[in-house]
């Protein structure tokens, strides 16, 4: 990962760090080795534990420095631990030493990566003992309040300290207090996810500029399964403002990410039930206009076609017989009033009321007409209506979804009465339109033309609308319109 100086050093000057990595600080002791057992690393605390300085191992063959010493299956297993690219965690007992050692170990790009710790060695002592115990203790209490994993960042080296066991406990490694290479921590990060935070990481880290670093992305875990994570960083420059060290933590957001994907989808449900609804609305928008039409068509092949077919053939007769001439033209002209009488009141029908009277008087005229033609009883009643609060386009929904109602009463439903109650309640107009006619069964109902052509009129209001029925006990529907906020 690439990184260059900054041309203004002073954006970074508070930036710049000088303390010790924190493999110098642990408590664990730590050493990496190359594939020819040449020892590339050694921290204070191996040379606390195991007596040697890291100036006289360094460069030297590890096996060689200790024949004799360490014990064969200490060889055993740092030997397989060089042909496998998990860690490896194990417990030996030393007796050179006199102790029991936890130890861990990790492979990756030739080297071998080696973190260990005696149960009953004391380490250091005094001052320094104290302060190792009191960093180990923060560590701890900061994992534990915020359930993050610690890490160290050597830009240089291109290496990761896991610090204090919050990648195992997180994701199940067996590393604890370990350096690991970049390689590994760019490995397990998902395919549709590491290209985007090594390209940004890499471009932060140029600039120069940046004194942190925070992202999300997926991160697998030894399992196999990915955690959704979010990742913050201090980024730490040189004194030549290069980026050279990152400290940061990573927090497992599973539950967090998982709750939100589940929001997501559960809106885009939403979006595709609106579509839906919508699409079975236009469709039944389009049928009912179908079936209006066929129904005119059908009136006037049937009916008016054959009035004025009788009125033409009076007229013929008028023209030849002087006797019935005159009784002739008044049958004629009795049969084109019928048809002038019919056409009007499907003109009616179809063209929009003016709502120069108002929704009332409309919906009583309409009524009116009704009850003239059919024997069904219509009672209406309003309260607390104001028309002045109600606009143009509101009146007319209001009005088509009584026509359309009283229509479906008319042809299906056999009653002798029908009741429209009409009321304001808060914000909201409410409707209730009922009958005692044959009733139905709702969830066949519910696909109806008629049911979904009120539905589609009161979406464009975001009304709510409701049907109470069962087969012979009559039928209600309850349309709630949210009005206007005037304020």
């Amino acid at each position: 990962m690439a990184s260059k100086p900054v041309s203004n050093r002073n954006a970074v000057g508070e930036n710049r760090y000088h303390g010790k990595p924190i493999t110098e600080i642990i408590t664990n002791g730590f050493f990496t080795v190359d594939q020819r057992w040449t020892v590339q690393y050694w921290n204070k605390a191996a040379e606390a534990l195991l007596g040697v300085s890291a100036g006289d191992i360094i460069g030297k063959n590890l096996w060689e420095e200790f024949a004799g010493a360490l014990p064969i299956d200490f060889y055993a297993v740092y030997h397989n631990a060089f042909i496998q690219d998990i860690p490896a965690h194990f417990e030996e007992y030393w007796g050179k030493m006199g102790a029991w050692f936890d130890v861990i170990t990790y492979h990756c790009d030739d080297t071998l990566s080696v973190s260990f710790r005696s149960r009953n060695h004391p380490a250091h002592s005094g001052r320094l003992q104290q302060r190792f115990k009191m960093l180990n203790e923060l560590y701890k209490f900061v994992t534990e309040i915020t359930n993050d994993c610690l890490w160290e960042w050597d830009l240089r080296t291109r290496e990761l300290f896991w610090i204090d066991g919050g990648h195992k406990r997180v994701f199940g490694y067996q590393i604890v207090n370990a350096l690991i290479p970049q390689s590994f921590w760019e490995n397990h990060l998902h395919p549709d996810d590491k290209v985007r935070i090594l390209n940004r990481l890499k471009d932060i880290l140029s600039a120069g500029s940046d004194r942190t670093w925070e992202d999300e992305y997926r991160f697998q875990r030894a399992d196999g399964g990915y955690a959704f994570v979010h990742d913050r960083a201090h980024i730490i420059y040189d004194v030549d403002g290069v980026a050279c060290r990152m400290v940061g933590a990573t927090q497992d957001i599973t539950v967090r990410k998982s709750a939100e994907l589940k929001l997501l989808e559960s809106e885009k449900q939403l979006v595709r039930e609106r579509l839906t609804r919508q699409q079975a609305m236009i469709h039944a928008a389009l049928v009912a206009q179908e079936n209006e039409r066929s129904e005119i068509g059908k009136e006037l092949h049937d009916n008016l076609n054959q009035v004025l077919g009788a009125a033409k053939l009076y007229i013929e007769m008028a023209k030849t017989d002087d006797e019935n001439r005159e009784m002739c033209l008044e049958k004629s002209s009795g049969f084109i009033v019928n048809v002038i009488e019919e056409i009007r009141k499907i003109s009616k029908t179809l063209s929009t009321p003016g709502m120069i009277m108002g929704l009332a008087e409309s919906i009583k005229i309409l009524i009116d007409d009704l009850i003239t033609v059919d024997a069904l009883k219509i009672e209406f009643q309003e309260e607390g209506i104001n028309e002045e609060d109600l606009d143009d386009k509101l009146q007319l929904t209001i009005f088509r979804i009584v026509q359309e109602q009283l229509n479906n009463i008319l042809k299906h439903a056999n009653a002798t009465r029908a009741a429209i109650n009409l009321t304001k309640q808060g914000n909201d107009i409410v409707l209730l339109i009922s009958d005692n006619g044959d009733g139905c069964n709702i969830l066949k109902e519910g696909r109806g033309v008629g049911i979904l052509n009120i539905r589609s009129r009161a979406e464009l209001y975001h009304g709510i609308v409701t049907t109470v029925s069962n087969p012979g006990e009559g039928y209600a529907l309850k349309v709630v319109l949210r009005l206007k906020d005037r304020t």
